[in-house]
């Protein structure tokens, strides 16, 4: 033992050589000291005795490997771990091969965690021993071995970068070190759900070096994969990569929130705004902006944010924008926006830009700014209504106007649309971005052959038709027919007889109306109209014929006039008319007011007349029965003419002024007499209904003069009998006519059961 315990194992030399082995070691540990610079120097097997007190340990250096490359067979790198003893590390490596020749070769003062070795053995068939210490100097000093044949340390990998999409399946592309990549022909993949212990049971095999697809894999998941190239002759080591996170599939669109579109009229262009939203259930690192003109000029830019929202400055063509989410391996389905063109009519641009057509195939356009003393760059977009639009850029700085040569043939009959668009940029005139790289000075139609209408306006109709006006209404040609710039719309009317029409005349109207009011017409004529279009190149076809009349004006006026004139004969002569026809078609009822009887009675026997008349009328609310109040004595038939007073008898002076009134009216609610007495007759109503219909005191009216009543009895019947019985029997039906002595007239009532209602008779 000597010196830190170096000990000499007797089996590696003979103890002649032993010695100078030692005297050498112990002079070159003596005198040399490391530098703090990296060095390398051989050495002797005799100095792995000088780092006998370094040791393994858990948490000292460890993972020591050693490896080479085919194209440079003897260059050796060697890459460990660090440990976790101090912050502040030194290496020192040392190598040991062969054993009769023994090569040993040593490395000082390496701060990082590889070394590169070139020309590090010198028989790849022999065995080799690399150790590598960690603060060698240090009491705490750790170390780490590796053995290996060098013809086996030839390592391929890992890959130098990988990249990942998913679109159902798990497309890899994988890109190797430039050392490696000839020498790898395939690689291996394996894969696990993020989470999951164990890797699947089968590796992918890759299509070549650069390619491998995985399938059958659950979008929503997340994966986990590792690389490991192929082995083979050229590469005898192919280490597993680190670990790759693969995302989930974005499957969802994004969904548009909102979409503002404000037009800079000024600046010809028009400000973009928009708003979208993305499921958050799905992970996402942002979003992909890609706009792009519709006519396909490059290039289509693609804006790279984090925010659910964008402006755009675009100018007045068509684009095309799409929107989509993205993470590290898939990118979403787009939503997609076009933004069309803004169509502006004929000569928009204040009337600035104007094209006229050479040719097929050429065309020269000219504008009134003088636009080149700013641009010199600029550009055109023209289309046929419904095709895609084509486009040209071009380099105009001395006048202003350009011939065209377009690339395809134009159209006869046929409208086209074309945009002139200013470029600010000097150096090229293509177009360097989409967003805010131009602004449109201008927008014009044109036809390379204009023709006349192929159709007519359609669905002619008439309103508001007078004695001598009509409005007439129609729609207008579609654009696809008119083929060339419409002009307006004539008017063709006559008038219509059976054996033909009239001279026709014609109305010019403006191409923009739709309705029109003929006026002078005939008043109570039918018309006949027809509407067509016309261009430059002539008048179109003709619709079919519309017919309306007019409205005639003598039906109108005898109307008016016969009418109120017939109201007015109607009241005067006819009013008179039937007051005559009244008179002498309906008999007039005497009026019991002009009676004389009544006339010579006081007031006083008035109202004791009234009050009995008050009573007989009470009396008659019983429809069973009949009640005669009569005076004492009958009057018998011969003297009724004599008869004259009715209500009063008069006292022995005849002349005198003064009446009394002498009646006897029975009681008949007196419960105590059965009979009554014998001034009164009561006479049941219940007589039999075929007597009382052929009874002779029947009367046509309610009231009935002495005269009738008189000329009405029967020479057989006499006057003066009075019934002294009551008929005990309820006939169906009752008509009982009684006549007294002293009255002018006689009433008469009856109950019918069929009816259920009252006859009433006076008499």
């Amino acid at each position: 033992m000597v010196g830190h315990g170096l000990q000499l194992d007797s089996k590696c030399c003979s103890s002649t050589n032993c010695r100078h082995f030692l005297i050498l070691g112990l002079m070159f540990a003596f005198y040399s000291t490391p530098s703090s610079q990296a060095s390398t120097e051989l050495c002797t097997p005799l100095i792995s005795s000088k780092y006998q007190h370094c040791g393994h340990q858990q948490d000292g250096v460890h993972g020591l490997k050693c490896f080479g490359k085919h194209k440079k067979s003897h260059h050796l790198k060697c890459v460990w771990k660090p440990g976790n003893h101090s912050s502040e590390k030194i290496y020192t490596l040392l190598l040991i091969q062969g054993t009769k020749d023994v090569y040993c070769k040593i490395h000082y003062n390496i701060t990082e965690y590889n070394k590169e070795i070139n020309k590090s053995f010198r028989n790849k068939n022999d065995n080799m021993t690399v150790t590598v210490f960690e603060n060698s100097q240090s009491e705490n000093c750790t170390k780490d071995i590796f053995r290996g044949l060098p013809q086996n340390l030839l390592r391929c990998g890992p890959p130098h970068n990988a990249s990942f999409s998913r679109n159902k399946k798990l497309s890899m592309n994988v890109s190797w070190n430039k050392d490696d990549a000839n020498s790898i022909r395939n690689f291996f993949v394996r894969y696990k759900a993020l989470g999951s212990l164990d890797w699947h049971k089968s590796y992918v095999t890759s299509l070549n070096r650069s390619t491998a697809i995985v399938e059958n894999l659950n979008s929503s998941l997340v994966y986990i994969a590792q690389i490991q190239c192929v082995t083979n002759n050229k590469c005898t080591q192919c280490p597993w990569s680190e670990t790759y996170t693969v995302s989930s599939e974005l499957t969802e669109k994004p969904v548009i929130v909102s979409f503002k579109d404000v037009d800079i009229a000024e600046k010809g262009c028009h400000l973009i705004f928009i708003t979208w939203k993305f499921s958050s259930t799905e992970l996402f690192d942002g979003y992909h902006v890609t706009v792009g003109k519709v006519s396909g000029e490059s290039p289509q830019e693609q804006i790279n944010t984090s925010r659910p929202q964008i402006t755009l400055i675009l100018s007045g063509s068509a684009y095309h924008i799409n929107i989509s989410a993205v993470n590290n391996v898939s990118i979403s389905p787009a939503v997609s926006l076009t933004i069309p063109a803004r169509e502006r009519t004929r000569g928009a641009g204040g009337g600035k830009l104007n094209v006229t057509v050479q040719s097929s195939s050429s065309v020269t356009i000219s504008w009134e700014d003088d636009l080149i003393k700013k641009y010199v760059c600029f550009s055109v977009d023209w289309k046929q209504k419904g095709q895609s639009p084509r486009y040209k850029s071009f380099y105009q700085g001395s006048q202003n106007y350009k011939k065209l040569e377009l690339s395809e043939s134009l159209e006869p009959y046929s409208r086209y649309s074309l945009t002139l668009h200013t470029r600010p940029d000097k150096d090229t005139c293509n177009m360097k971005r989409v967003n805010n790289s131009e602004s449109t000075y201008g927008t014009t139609q044109f036809y390379f052959t204009e023709g006349s209408p192929r159709s007519a306006p359609r669905n002619i109709s008439s309103y508001n038709v007078t004695q001598n006006s009509v409005v007439l209404q129609w729609l207008s040609i579609p654009e696809e027919e008119i083929r060339g710039f419409l002009q307006g719309y004539i008017i063709s009317y006559a008038e219509y007889h059976n054996n033909g029409t009239s001279a026709e005349k014609n109305i010019t109207v403006d191409p923009d109306l739709h309705s029109y009011e003929l006026g002078d017409l005939k008043s109570g004529t039918e018309y006949q109209v027809q509407i067509c279009g016309f261009t430059t190149a002539g008048a179109g076809v003709r619709s079919a014929p519309d017919f309306f009349k007019t409205v005639q004006e003598a039906g109108f006026h005898w109307v008016g006039i016969i009418i109120p004139f017939a109201l007015v004969v109607t009241v005067l002569i006819g009013t008179p008319f039937i007051k005559r026809a009244k008179a002498v078609l309906l008999p007039s009822i005497p009026n019991p007011g002009n009676s004389s009887a009544l006339q010579k009675s006081d007031g006083r026997c008035e109202m004791e007349l009234l009050d009995t008349i008050r009573t007989l009328i009470v009396e008659e609310w019983e429809t069973k029965s009949l009640q005669i109040v009569e005076r004492e004595a009958a009057v018998p038939a011969s003297t009724l003419p004599s008869m004259f007073p009715l209500l009063c008898g008069s006292k022995e002076d005849e002349n005198s002024q003064e009446m009394t009134c002498n009646w006897i009216q029975t009681d008949i609610d007196d419960p105590s007499e059965d009979i009554l007495p014998d001034r009164t007759t009561v006479l049941s109503l219940d007589t039999q209904q075929t007597a009382l219909q052929s009874s002779p005191f029947a009367f046509p009216s309610g009231y009935t003069t002495i005269e009738m009543f008189q000329q009405g009895i029967p020479q057989g019947v006499t006057a003066n009998r009075v019934p002294t019985t009551v008929v005990e029997e309820e006939p169906e039906d009752t008509d009982v006519t009684a006549v007294k002595a002293g009255f002018d007239y006689m009433r008469q009532f009856s109950t019918s059961p069929d009816q259920n209602s009252e006859q009433i008779n006076v008499l």
